[in-house]
């Protein structure tokens, strides 16, 4: 058996990489079995010990020209651990010498290192700390190295999280020879995902009506579009592991990653993270209802098609129909993808995913990129928004409060009503300081007081 490591046992790695798996288990191309290890002390897995480790997902949309509801049932996890109370079941994993594979999706700012992370310490450390620990005991034992393939949504994301595993490695004083193994037995493959997964349904209409497709209730299943495409690094044999082809999803082994990354972080990615905050400001709850209101289904096209688009490749044309496939992927009625819940992390999302096209628009034409600063305004006048309440923290859309969740600096600094400025000019959060692009600051101070007027600005 082919097994693989899993942080993470959010909604998006179980409808895509787990159904990957699992579809090359049932179409006979090998067998392979992932173990999820959760990378965080926050929730619990009983949902998993209750149903086995089963579940289904359903992928609803429109696929050559109708419309589907599929439902899978999904066989392919053989454990679920929780390192926080199970350590040995975690450590025993890094002995093994079937683990083939270790995947992440851990968020953007999940790749980073932190300088007072300690070797004897677990809870509290980052993900490439904690990795860097298990890849420890693999050598320890013997073994041979692992394909690493992060899904975080960062450029370059296996370089980086080598990055910091080699910084662990070195601040933590390991041996020279582990440094030597990690550099030459493990292959850190850059990828990139693309599937929209809305997850699981929150209302009760929907919760049934996926009962009844199923055939029983399941508190796992998740619901995701029939669109797949995971495009990974091709290093080592790599193809030995990982298959090319269409298995649920499109599997593609490249060299040349950069250009999947680039268009999908930025006209699926960044068109979402600059559309949300408008959203949920005006009244929109999902992204379908985003794309049947005029207003901002022509903010996002004009965005799309003026500060993002022409700066994603030299074949303007192949990036123009990638996006309009994603404005027809937006309008899938059934995904219902809640804005509140890509609205989490917001700030290191806009950071690796809208940015880069804010720059690359303001060299391009000495101004500011209009759409993408009316984004960015929306995004300040939510955070402005932001109180503290019993250690949570709740944002007020439509005269209600609503709970919130981001990196936990950002929460504080809103909550206790710092500037805006100071936020802008952060050079730790935003890599540079925001306030230099002339104008940037003061159009988003004035789009914000007309935002809290109740003007809208598209």
């Amino acid at each position: 058996m082919i097994k693989i490591l899993q942080y993470g046992e959010g909604n998006f790695l179980r409808t895509f990489v787990d159904v990957y798996f699992d579809s090359l288990n049932k179409s006979g191309i090998g067998e392979y079995g992932v173990s999820i290890v959760k990378p965080i002390t926050f929730g619990t897995l009983e949902r998993f010990e209750k149903q086995n480790n089963k579940y289904h997902i359903v992928l609803r949309g429109v696929k050559d020209g109708q419309d589907v509801e599929d439902v899978y049932k999904i066989d392919s996890l053989i454990s679920v651990i929780d390192p926080f109370v199970d350590a040995e079941s975690y450590y025993a994993l890094a002995k093994d010498p079937e683990l083939k594979i270790i995947v992440s999706n851990t968020t953007e700012a999940g790749i980073c290192f932190n300088a007072n992370d300690t070797f004897d310490g677990f809870e509290t450390i980052t993900y490439p700390a904690k990795l860097t620990k298990f890849l420890f005991e693999r050598f320890n034992a013997g073994l041979d190295g692992v394909y690493l393939l992060p899904v975080e949504l960062i450029d370059n994301n296996a370089d980086e999280l080598k990055k910091c595993v080699d910084k662990y490695i070195e601040l933590w004083n390991l041996p020279v020879a582990f440094k030597e193994w990690n550099d030459s037995q493990n292959y850190y493959c850059n990828t990139l995902v693309d599937r929209i997964v809305s997850g699981y349904p929150r209302d009760v209409e929907t919760k049934a009506h996926l009962a009844e497709l199923i055939g029983e209730e399941d508190d796992l299943v998740s619901v995701g579009e029939p669109f797949g495409l995971w495009a990974v690094e091709k290093k080592g044999d790599i193809e030995n592991y990982i298959k090319e082809g269409e298995h649920n999803i499109e599997v593609v082994l490249t060299n040349d990653i950069k250009y999947y990354k680039k268009r999908k972080v930025r006209v699926l990615n960044g068109s979402h993270t600059n559309l949300v905050p408008a959203g949920l400001i005006l009244g929109a709850t999902t992204v379908y209802d985003c794309m049947k209101d005029e207003r901002l289904s022509s903010f996002v096209q004009n965005t799309l098609a003026e500060e993002i688009n022409p700066f994603v490749s030299d074949d303007l044309a192949a990036t123009t129909l990638f996006a309009d496939s994603i404005k027809s992927r937006f309008l899938n009625p059934y995904l219902n993808h809640q804005l509140i819940s890509i609205s989490l992390n917001s700030i290191s999302k806009w950071r690796a995913r809208v940015l880069p096209s804010f720059k690359d628009y303001y060299s391009a034409h000495g101004k500011l990129p209009k759409n993408l600063v009316i984004g960015f305004s929306y995004l300040m006048a939510l955070y402005t928004t932001l109180e503290e309440k019993d250690g949570k923290y709740y944002v007020t859309l439509g005269g209600k409060q609503v709970e919130y969740k981001d990196d936990l600096p950002y929460l504080e600094y809103f909550a206790s009503k710092k500037s805006i400025s100071g936020f802008m000019s952060n050079e730790e959060i935003w890599g540079e300081n925001l306030t230099e692009y002339p104008g940037f600051y003061f159009t988003v101070i004035k789009n914000v007081e007309k935002i809290k007027r109740g003007i809208c600005l598209i």
